[in-house]
């Protein structure tokens, strides 16, 4: 989903998250053709970062942390810890685990770059399969370009 300010949601099928429409919106695909763009030469390994307007909407805590995720690079993974670390507050990885789950819009947030502390892959509102995939996809594409 999207506004004039940029994109708002990205909706996994089935997620319990996802922000249902709102009976003034309307449907209109023209609106979404840079996204599309950017998604699909993501998931065929042609693009490592996003460059979309976003029109995020959450709270300053919820904010802080959907931008440090932007920082984590592509292929990487870090734990709640390390992300409540370099916000600041070591002790908060509960609230940055929270504020993860509520990103609103996956891939180009790349809230499936964070793990347990134990490397586990833990908690994804679009399903740990598909967490799975995408570190894969990441960790696959990444090998290919890092090879001599």
């Amino acid at each position: 989903m999207a506004d004039e300010h940029g994109l708002r949601s990205i909706n996994f099928p089935g997620s319990k998250r996802a922000e249902r429409p709102q009976l003034e919106w309307r449907e209109d695909r023209r609106g979404f053709t840079e996204a599309t763009r950017q998604l699909r030469a993501y998931f065929v390994g042609e693009l490592t970062d996003f460059d979309l307007p976003l029109a995020l909407r959450g709270t300053e805590f919820q904010l802080r942390v959907w931008q440090s995720l932007r920082g984590i690079a592509y292929g990487d993974t870090i734990s709640y810890g390390q992300l409540a670390a370099r916000l600041g507050n070591p002790k908060a990885s509960r609230a940055v685990g929270l504020a993860n789950g509520s990103n609103p819009i996956p891939i180009v947030i790349p809230c499936h770059r964070v793990i347990g502390s134990n490397g586990s892959l833990v908690g994804y509102g679009g399903g740990l399969e598909n967490k799975k995939a995408l570190l894969a996809l990441e960790s696959r594409q990444r090998s290919l370009i890092s090879s001599p």
